[in-house]
């Protein structure tokens, strides 16, 4: 681990879920001297050690090349998922909002880019074992999440072969899940509530739809921020698999909820996903759907040993977690703390 006095690291997206961990990580991390947060709108909350810049990646503003000078490192995490419904909004910002940071890091000669990619990223892949980092990154053309955080791999490969002076690292975390505080609107799972509608009540449920391929992999953006922090310091490269065990289906659930799995056909759950898009009720496209049911399971051998990085929470904790905000908030009918599944970035 290096121990360069003062090292000052930028972070995009610096309000985001795993922004907002990794920011107060490296705020109270002695080896880093100073911390500057770029977000679209900033925040009131002001940690030690740390400024905050305004950018917008989805304009054609140029290049932050001034932020970025003097920084030893740069983590990218700015990423937005709205509008679904919109995929060229999502591509100006995310990939050529991206392509913007690849270019600054470049220009102002920073040492070190560590990149907020996802299990997204992958191809189609296995759900009864694991996949390491070695498995194809085309990921599922259909999903404009996937197609653009596949096409910032080739890019990154692009990038290393311009720029081997520059330490790459890249992110590939399973699903965040985190609570939202509550001044954002109602949603439960990416669904909007109305103000005053009844929570969901996990104990009454009698029931849980088993859904053949429904197999996933989730992680705390406290975690994920954790080994965003080590990448910084450890002088390491390439791409980590982060998650959290054990993987997410429907046994784990129906025994966390107390209800039955009931066998449900792949095109009846696509079609209802496919109706709550359509309403914008639900965030999550079909063609997302699609690509979840063939996302591999990652392996995090090397991200156990080459960053001593393993997760604080398991995956039955991140959920449990989870499903105490709603009690919680349906105890005190105070205005809720919305929770997300989030993919990563």
């Amino acid at each position: 681990m290096s121990s360069e006095p003062g090292r000052r690291v930028v972070v995009t997206g610096a309000t985001g879920h795993v922004g907002t961990s990794l920011v107060r990580l490296l705020s109270e991390d002695p080896e880093v001297g100073a911390v500057l947060g770029l977000a679209r709108r900033l925040p009131d909350w002001s940690p030690p050690k740390t400024d905050w810049a305004a950018v917008d990646l989805s304009t054609e503003r140029p290049h932050p090349v001034k932020e970025f000078e003097g920084a030893a490192a740069v983590v990218h995490l700015a990423w937005t998922l709205r509008p679904t419904h919109d995929p060229a909004v999502t591509w100006r910002t995310n990939v050529l909002g991206s392509i913007r940071v690849f270019q600054a890091v470049a220009a102002a000669g920073v040492p070190t880019l560590v990149h907020g990619s996802s299990v997204g990223a992958y191809s189609p892949g296995p759900k009864g074992h694991t996949a390491d980092e070695s498995w194809p990154t085309h990921g599922w053309p259909g999903a404009a999440y996937c197609r653009e955080k596949a096409y910032l791999e080739r890019v990154l490969d692009t990038f290393e072969r311009e720029h081997p002076e520059i330490r790459v690292v890249r992110m590939r975390p399973a699903f965040l899940v985190r609570r939202e505080p509550a001044r954002a609107p109602r949603r439960t799972h990416g669904v909007r509530l109305r103000p005053g509608a009844p929570q969901p009540r996990p104990d009454l449920l009698p029931f849980l739809p088993e859904v053949r391929g429904l197999r996933v992999q989730v992680l705390h953006p406290d975690d994920a921020a954790e080994a965003y922090r080590l990448a910084v310091h450890r002088q390491v490269h390439g791409a980590y698999n982060l998650a959290a065990d054990p993987p997410v289906d429907s046994e784990l659930l129906s025994a966390m909820f107390g209800a039955r799995p009931v066998r449900l056909p792949r095109t009846a759950a696509r079609t209802a996903v496919a109706a709550a898009w359509g309403l914008r009720l639900l965030p999550a496209s079909p063609q997302l759907f699609d690509a979840v049911l063939r996302l591999p399971l990652m392996d995090c051998t090397r991200a156990h040993t080459e960053l001593g990085w393993y997760p604080r929470h398991t995956a039955t904790e991140v959920l449990e977690e989870f499903l105490l905000g709603l009690r919680r908030d349906e105890e005190t009918e105070a205005e809720p703390e919305s929770a997300w599944w989030r993919t990563a970035g």
